[in-house]
């Protein structure tokens, strides 16, 4: 197999690249669905896991961006971002296979404890795979075509998630309910799936070329150093470092509040999901484009605040008797999420790809990387924390109406458990976007222009939507009118 990246690709070479990156992307995203996400949360659930242990879970995959340090060093070593890439990749997916042999060989909470290794191993190698294939990335794909190959991306990969993440909580489900004894091996058997289907989109990660890379002769700290000297980029450090923080601070336990709080299935975890995965596939490829067209930061400044919102909407969700209720202000909440997630995910990763030169691409987004990774890692294990000390408090305000048929109690707020870590949360992300303004971007524009802009495409569309209707109504009436005009 060679890796070795060319001194001069051409247009075939860079199209057919970025499919095998694409065709990767997909696989890689079949893994997560079947290893990770609200699966490994459930499945960790199932074996017993404390709230620590699922915040050590879902800090891991955070927590191990630190080591794209020593994927800088391998870079700059060999000069090969493929190899340390698809290397990575390999020695990171390979261990999710011993998986298989957890349920036969080890009790419960040993299993547990070995599952949460193998995942600290998978992540390790992970970080530093990714680490060398975001430089890749950065110089196969145009700059001016990023927001719209990353937009496609997404909607494609967010496609599969749907599908995959539908097909498993309904495995899960009725393996539950008519093979309970089964459960444990039903886990382990699709977490394996997982690690197979990983080994193959390394296979056509294999298969993309890469661009020569400018040589960098300067130490790894040096290289380092030079992001964290960077006024403008630092200002972005900041933001991402405070908004993982606040972020991660309540996300990873919504599958645990629906689970354990609302006593949902797996399966209306994954719907919950689906519909958030849809809202981003019908938005995402407009937002890609007011992407290119504006800024990112413009799309930060507009989907963060509808983020926040939704994280506090959470408290709201267990509050009334009837689990329908709860379910349909989860699904608004999880459709309005979703649109806000992916305009924010997107915009994030380009303008840190745009404010990196070139040069020290690599350097850049590592650094950036492994300061999110910090606050990402330590922020879910505090949530757990938090969750655990917040278990016995409540606070409830209510107003109480008394008539002739008795006392009627409007009930407005009530917080215990995990909606407190969900306000907190949501409070923090608020506060972080002060930092945003400090980050300066190329051709930035106003959010208050593209508001604009898109009230004047929707006004249009409606427009032409009903005159549409209209027309569609006036040539069934006007041929009647001709009818009857004949027969008198």
């Amino acid at each position: 197999m060679n890796l070795r990246p060319s001194e001069l690709l051409t247009d075939k070479q860079i199209q057919s690249g970025q499919k095998y990156i694409l065709k990767d992307s997909l696989a890689g995203e079949a893994m997560v669905n079947l290893s990770g996400g609200a699966f490994i949360t459930a499945m960790a659930l199932h074996l017993g896991a404390s709230n620590f242990q699922i915040g050590l879970l879902a800090s891991l995959p955070i927590l191990t961006n630190i080591f794209q340090l020593l994927s800088i060093w391998l870079v700059q070593r060999y000069n090969n971002r493929r190899a340390v890439a698809v290397i990575g990749s390999f020695l990171g997916r390979l261990p999710m296979l011993f998986a298989a042999f957890l349920p036969f060989m080890f009790s419960t909470a040993m299993g547990l404890k070995l599952l949460l290794v193998i995942l600290f191993v998978h992540y390790f190698f992970g970080s530093i795979a990714g680490a060398s294939w975001n430089a890749w990335v950065k110089d196969l794909i145009p700059e001016k075509n990023l927001g719209s190959f990353f937009s496609h991306r997404t909607r494609m990969v967010t496609l599969l998630s749907a599908i995959l993440s539908l097909g498993v909580s309904f495995t899960i489900d009725y393996v539950k309910a008519h093979y309970a004894d089964s459960l444990t091996l039903t886990y382990y058997a699709i977490f394996v799936l997982g690690g197979i289907v990983g080994l193959v989109g390394v296979y056509w990660l294999s298969r993309a070329s890469e661009p020569m890379p400018l040589t960098v002769n300067e130490n790894v700290f040096a290289q380092f150093k030079k992001p964290l000297k960077d006024k403008n980029f630092r200002h972005l450090l900041k933001f991402n470092a405070a908004w993982a923080f606040a972020l991660n601070l309540a996300t990873p336990f919504f599958t645990v509040f629906l689970m354990k709080t609302i006593g949902l299935s797996l399966s209306y975890v994954i719907g919950f999901t689906m519909i958030a995965q849809m809202a981003n596939i019908l938005t995402i490829k407009k937002l890609g484009r007011l992407s290119d067209r504006y800024s990112n930061k413009t799309i930060i400044h507009i989907c963060a605040p509808i983020y926040v919102v939704c994280i506090l909407a959470w408290t709201y969700a267990a509050m009334p008797e009837s689990k329908i209720y709860s379910i349909a202000i989860l699904a608004v909440i999880s459709a309005v999420s979703g649109m806000a997630t992916g305009g924010i995910g997107l915009a994030l990763n380009n303008i840190g790809m745009k404010l990196a030169p070139r040069r020290e691409a690599m350097a850049y987004m590592s650094s950036l990387n492994m300061v999110v990774a910090f606050f990402s890692a330590i922020s879910p294990i505090i949530g757990g924390l938090l969750a655990d000390f917040f278990s016995t408090y409540q606070l409830v305000w209510d107003f109480q109406l008394k008539g002739i048929n008795g006392m009627h109690t409007l009930q407005l707020i009530n917080i215990h458990s995990w909606s407190f870590l969900f306000i907190i949360g949501a409070l923090m992300a608020l506060a972080s976007l002060k930092l945003l303004a400090r980050v300066k971007e190329q051709g930035e524009v106003q959010k208050e222009r593209v508001i604009l802009y898109m009230r004047a495409r929707l006004r249009k569309q409606l427009r032409l939507n009903s005159q549409s209707l209209r027309g569609g109504i006036a040539r069934p009436v006007q041929k009647v009118q001709t009818l009857l005009r004949q027969a008198s």
